[in-house]
């Protein structure tokens, strides 16, 4: 599930702005004895505490002019009373009309406008609302950042109904709200979706992949987050997943009872025999967990013909998300400088050389082998030789001392420039193994399947070049490490859609996005949990930092992470731990000292090795 701050969200209701500043200076917040009721607004800092402060709307003052209505409507429609408040601000046609759902449009600030001058004759007024747009928010619920802040501009039209009273005639549908206020009442969760099949591997196995997106914090986020799931995928990730649920399902307000179990009710079509059943109870259960808080163990669905079937939390099925990222996922290698010796790593000490040649030193002294990955299970680990010409696939138990046959050589002749030939060798969890190839007439990625190599196309890269990549557990998602004309290295998240047959699979990435388009210089990546990765990187003219980023595109506000001077690169584990509600992942750094430092409790630890061991890299499987 997601990773949860410890830090809890107070509630506190709606008071006066001034004394509700004093308050927070102060380091808490009181009601006052007097004064006027206001919206609060969160300052973008307290936002980013995770001080969530909750709003109770105000209806339409009576004799209230049009810019009064407008400024009173953006806000209730954002107040945490859902949207009957709202609609007391429209006309009763425009009411019925105005769907709040459509999506949201997120902006730098609160959206401007200009006073109209009006005079008793006037019955009409249409009133023009600016804004500069950060973020959208889809019908489905689907964050995406907007590359290149853009502004945009809205006209809300007021007519004098017979009353007396302005009321708003004609709107856009969806929200308008701006950046602070969105974290204040949105917050981002996962759903999940099964893999869609792959006809050139029919036995692989199928596993839950997250869905990021952005609900209301306080309005039912347990029933909200349900019939999200049941609408179906984003369009983003359509292409590579499947529901269990089948069209036409819709489900009953979420209760949880207090023995920690969640009921969902379902109606529409029969939800089908036991496996369905619970395969729907499963994607169910993973999606509303992070909701519950910790305070769900188990999910029961109920169907419209007397169908149910009861999962539970510590019952981990096959398809959890984050199982194909294998038994060995926490366990620590690194390699060792001078010699490109493949170690386990150790809290204390030297570690202990893997079997086989990668853990023998070349008799000559020199490297034998350039950038290394161990494969999701442990068994085997990818090696590309240090003039970056060939990627070798080399079991990890085995006796041989000497390298095997080569499953791929670049198509460059030479290896010319630190940046040319085969690099970021990554393995997903069904046992393929991932390359790029950075030959300059002919760049390409690779997916190498068995002693297959499968030449990848990419979608959408713009004329930019692929740099490194790394592929999640899955196998159907992938973060690239893109170099455009200008030389500048962004992150992008795209989709594979695998197909062909057994004999002949075939790959393509699909669906490129720019992940973090505030990044200029990408250095390292790494997937973290089920829908997020570690990127280390650096806006324009500032220093590398490391980020937390979702596939989305949107950033983590939990906390920023410490370091960034001196990082060369970065590796998380993706391994989960459900049984215990949480999934914090295991961080590793080597810098450019040839230092390993291990992330605890937010702290950097050296991994202390013998005085005169450098390590080249530090690796996770995968």
């Amino acid at each position: 599930m997601r990773r949860t701050s410890s830090r809890t969200e107070p509630r506190v209701a709606a008071v006066a702005g001034a004394v509700l500043g004093a308050a927070l200076v102060g380091g808490c917040a009181a009601m006052p004895d007097a004064g006027g009721i206001a919206k609060v607004e969160l300052s973008q800092g307290a936002a980013d505490k995770n001080l969530q402060v909750r709003v109770f709307p105000m209806a339409p003052a009576k004799g209230a002019k049009p810019s009064d209505l407008l400024t009173g409507f953006l806000d209730a429609s954002t107040a945490d009373d859902g949207y009957p408040t709202a609609r007391q601000y429209l006309t009763e046609e425009a009411a019925g009309r105005w769907n709040p759902e459509a999506g949201i449009m997120v902006l730098a600030a609160n959206p401007t406008h200009t006073d109209q001058t009006l005079t008793e004759a006037d019955t009409s007024v249409s009133i023009p609302v600016s804004g500069t747009v950060v973020a959208q928010v889809d019908e489905k619920h689907s964050y995406r950042f907007r590359e290149g802040q853009k502004d945009v501009s809205f006209t809300f039209n007021f007519v004098r109904e017979k009353s007396g009273e302005w009321r708003i005639d004609r709107l856009p549908d969806g929200l308008i709200i701006n950046e602070t206020n969105f974290r204040n009442s949105y917050r981002q969760v996962d759903r999940f979706f099964y893999a869609a099949a792959d006809p050139s591997a029919p036995t692989a196995q199928e596993v839950l992949i997250a869905d990021p997106i952005y609900l209301r914090r306080r309005i039912d986020p347990l029933t909200a987050a349900a019939r999200a799931l049941v609408a179906g995928p984003s369009e983003w990730l359509s292409p590579v997943v499947r529901t269990a649920f089948p069209a036409g399902v819709t489900v009953q307000p979420v209760t949880v009872d207090d023995g920690r179990t969640a009921h969902v009710v379902a109606a529409g079509p029969d939800l089908g025999g036991g496996l369905l059943c619970k395969q729907m109870a499963n994607q169910l259960l993973y999606t509303l967990a992070d909701q519950g808080k910790g305070q769900m163990d188990r999910l029961e669905l109920k169907g419209p013909r007397g169908s149910s079937c009861v999962v539970a939390r510590n019952d981990l099925p096959a398809s959890a998300p984050g199982a194909l990222a294998g038994p060995a996922a926490d366990q620590q290698y690194y390699q060792r400088a001078d010699n490109g010796v493949l170690l386990q790593a150790r809290e204390q000490g030297e570690g202990s050389a893997v079997a086989g040649v990668l853990g023998k030193a070349p008799a000559n002294g020199k490297r034998a082998v350039g950038a290394i990955a161990v494969s999701r299970n442990g068994q085997r680990a990818a090696a590309i030789s240090p003039d970056g010409h060939q990627l070798y696939s080399v079991g990890l138990a085995d006796s041989e001392s000497v390298l095997p046959e080569a499953v791929l050589s670049t198509t460059a002749r030479a290896a010319e420039k630190a940046d040319d030939g085969l690099a970021s060798p990554s393995w997903d969890g069904r046992g393929d193994l991932w390359v790029v190839d950075r030959d300059p007439q002919n760049p390409r990625v690779v997916m190498v399947r068995g002693r297959k190599p499968v030449t990848v196309p990419v979608e959408g890269l713009d004329g930019g070049t692929v740099q490194s990549l790394k592929t999640a557990s899955d196998g159907v998602r992938i973060a690239l490490v893109v170099k455009d004309r200008k030389g500048d290295r962004s992150l992008m998240v795209g989709l594979v859609q695998h197909g062909g047959t057994q004999d002949a699979p075939t790959a393509r990435i699909t669906g490129l996005r720019n992940a973090a388009p505030q990044l200029t210089d990408v250095t390292s990546v790494s997937w973290a949990e089920a829908d997020q990765l570690l990127v280390l990187g650096k806006e324009k003219d500032r220093l590398p930092q490391l980020h937390y980023i979702s596939t989305d595109g949107s950033r983590s506000t939990e906390g920023s992470l410490l370091g960034g001077e001196g990082m060369v690169s970065v590796q998380a584990s993706e391994s989960r731990d459900d049984s215990a509600g949480q999934a914090p992942p295991v961080l590793a750094l080597q810098g450019a000292d040839g230092k390993i430092y291990r992330l605890v409790n937010n702290q950097w630890r050296e991994l202390v090795l013998p005085p005169q061991y450098r390590a080249s890299a530090f690796i996770y499987p995968g």
